[in-house]
């Protein structure tokens, strides 16, 4: 069995945003030589998360919608979280509803998805370098 570890950087200028890691994780499969196994992707900061779903800009303006009004960053005073001075306490929870990581099986040297599935970097506290782990398992 071959394992493959790499990191990939994203620093967003925005507070919040869904970006498509897809082709960056078909990049390291390609350089990894495995052709059968599992790619773990994992979020590595507590208020940034990774998940899978379609690449459609209004199902993404729905996600996002839905998310702040599930917990919304205004009036930041409304968490206990906040009250050591950060502001931030609404990622916490958005990353705790969109989950940390995915994991994709490899077959035949390919990213195995069902139709319209993509991987994506969901970064809800943004404005500061994050980084996102992929680990390539296999043969």
């Amino acid at each position: 069995m071959k394992s493959y570890r790499k990191e990939l950087w994203f620093n967003i200028a925005s507070r919040r945003a869904f970006i498509n890691i897809t082709p960056q994780v078909q990049a390291c499969l390609l350089e990894s030589g495995i052709r059968e196994g599992l790619v773990p992707v994992n979020a590595m900061h507590i208020s940034a998360s990774v998940f899978i779903n379609d690449d459609e800009r209004g199902l993404h303006h729905d996600l996002e919608v839905w998310l702040e009004k599930l917990a919304p960053h205004a009036p930041v005073d409304q968490y206990r979280h906040n009250d050591t001075g950060e502001d931030n306490a609404d990622a916490h929870i958005k990353r705790q509803v969109m989950g940390r990581e995915v994991v994709v099986a490899i077959t035949a040297g390919e990213l195995d998805f069902g139709p319209w599935e993509q991987i994506f970097y969901g970064e809800f506290d943004g404005k500061r370098k994050k980084r996102v782990l992929v680990k390539i398992i296999g043969e």
